[in-house]
């Protein structure tokens, strides 16, 4: 078997999405993700430019040997657009390798570790009531494990707050800036927690993103008011650029921590992760080099007692997340699985055999990861420069996302 053409398709159903198909001599394609939010073009450019060139009349088995060749044959390694374009190349080389052998992508990794895939939905509102409505829909829907977000009195827009039911986070052509301020945050997120316990009980999962907002020490002080709650985890509660950062909350609080979505290799997370200062990694198959890398990420985390937490928001496409629930399904130290719903459009689209019943997803049994695209429908939804928005707090600091 032998790869004869490539395709890099861009297209925007509600959201912009770049996908890989690569074609072979008997047939047979696979298709990958290559999405990197705000960034798309830039991937694009690297694929047509310098990746797909490279991968006519390879032998599209050889995974582990092209991964390595795209890896280290560039003096830039890593980086968020490289690495999306080689987790691009190595999920459609994963959808042919299990299509050949006529089985589901997760037979192929070598089989389910259990019976369904817990996901988290999300639930936001402008106030903690609204919030508590969502969280109840949601919960009626069978979802077991809901993140709280709701907004903060004094503040007119905050990033990872929208409007109840499916909301886009990129919300301009260039990007908007909104105005933080930690101390009103800090004042009141605790007060949502409570809420949700007060009505919900404590059998509901409650996850909180924080998106790199805070300072160690106020993450520190976050940890430990809302230890009452139980908090599934805290995602992102500051930059993890320094990774020193983690150890002082980690001293302080015993709220369990999350982060990885905005990482491309096992390098960014390997000291987080010996030192055990986190406990779910959630780096995605999209942004860290494919399945086969997060393979040796998962393995590595596995050795120190943390599980995965993939990133599953819609700047992914549903070939991501088809991929990663198979990986989902087989993974020995899995924790959870983030669900955002792709709108209507997007998953026509993207037609997929992965569904879900009573607060989990199952992948399918289709051959490869069971996510197709429609290309037709595709060229239908050109491509529309989004971004997601900025923070600057109330003096006018630029700060984090």
């Amino acid at each position: 078997m032998k790869i004869i053409d490539t395709k890099v398709i861009v297209c925007s159903p509600g959201r912009n999405f770049v996908t890989l198909k690569i074609i072979t001599d008997e047939g047979i394609y696979g298709v990958g993700d290559a999405t990197l939010n705000g960034r798309e073009k830039a991937v694009v450019s690297f694929l047509e430019d310098y990746v797909c060139p490279s991968l006519i009349g390879r032998d599209p088995h050889r995974i582990e040997d092209i991964w390595q060749f795209f890896y280290r044959g560039v003096y830039w390694r890593r980086g968020a657009v490289n690495m999306t374009a080689i987790a691009a190349v190595d999920t459609a080389l994963w959808d042919i390798k299990a299509k050949a052998a006529n089985m589901p992508l997760y037979q192929l990794l070598g089989g389910r570790s259990r019976d369904g895939v817990m996901v988290y939905a999300h639930a936001n509102g402008k106030d903690i009531a609204e919030t508590l409505d969502r969280v109840a829909e949601l919960k009626d829907q069978g979802y077991k494990a809901i993140r709280v977000q709701c907004g903060i009195p004094g503040l007119d827009k905050v990033y990872g707050v929208g409007k109840a039911g499916h909301y886009e986070p990129a919300d301009s052509d260039l990007p908007a800036e909104h105005v933080w301020s930690t101390e009103k945050y800090l004042n009141h997120v605790p007060k949502l927690f409570a809420a949700v316990r007060d009505q919900f009980g404590e059998d509901l999962h409650i996850l909180h993103d924080v998106h790199h907002r805070l300072t160690p020490i106020e993450a520190a002080r976050l940890g430990k008011e809302v230890e009452p709650f139980k908090l599934f985890w805290l995602e992102d509660p500051v930059p993890a650029e320094n990774q020193e950062g983690f150890r002082l909350i980690r001293h302080h609080t015993t709220t369990p921590i999350a982060v990885g979505e905005v990482f491309s290799s096992i390098h960014d997370c390997r000291e987080l992760i010996q030192n055990q200062l986190i406990d779910y990694i959630r780096s995605t198959i999209v942004h860290a080099g494919g399945i086969t890398h997060l393979r040796r990420i998962a393995d590595l985390a596995s050795l120190y007692h943390v599980r995965t937490g993939f990133h599953g928001a819609t700047d992914l496409s549903p070939v991501c997340m088809g991929a990663a629930l198979h990986f989902d399904y087989w993974v020995p130290n899995f924790g959870i699985q983030e669900h955002m719903a792709h709108s209507a459009e997007t998953d026509a689209v993207f037609p997929h055999a992965y569904s879900f019943k009573d607060g989990y997803f199952t992948p399918g049994e289709v051959p490869g990861h069971g996510v197709d695209i429609d290309e037709k429908l595709a060229a239908k939804y050109p491509y529309q420069r989004k971004c997601l928005p900025v923070n600057r707090l109330e003096d006018g600091t630029l700060w984090n996302w």
